[in-house]
């Protein structure tokens, strides 16, 4: 029966464990849902406005401007897939070696690290294409 008692609590404990590991903190769920990469790249001459939007999501405003088609933009700058999964990795390895100290400080570094927010003013020409950009506000 004392076989029995220690091979439940074995058990238990390893359950534990393995729900800390698999449930652990915010800062490895914060790292990987930080915003993703725009493709800045979008913002040159020539360039599509349909492909602009594709990129960088609906316009917060469209309007014209001397008989101009303008966007406004507004989004945030984040990181791309491999940097995302590097400090999600990171954050549990560390999680782990600190046995959840780690914490303390990935959870607030995450934080403050979720990308930048870019405002962005898109002028097309008659072709629908990209003919001026203006940067309104980076943060």
């Amino acid at each position: 029966m004392a076989a029995f008692l220690r091979r439940i609590k074995q058990c238990f404990v390893f359950v534990i464990i393995l729900n800390i590991f698999f449930m652990s903190g915010c800062s490895v769920v914060m790292a990987i849902k930080q915003p993703d990469y725009k493709d800045l790249n979008v913002l040159s001459r020539g360039v599509s406005r349909g492909r602009v939007i594709a990129e960088l999501g609906t316009p917060l405003l469209t309007e014209e401007k001397e008989g101009k088609k303008t966007d406004i933009f507004s989004f945030k700058q984040g990181y791309g897939k491999g940097n995302k999964a590097a400090r999600a990795f990171f954050h549990a390895a560390a999680d782990v070696w600190t046995l959840f100290l780690w914490e303390i400080i990935g959870t607030p570094t995450e934080a403050i690290a979720n990308g930048r927010k870019i405002k962005v003013e898109v002028a097309y020409n008659s072709q629908d294409q990209v003919e001026d950009i203006k940067y309104i506000e980076v943060k």
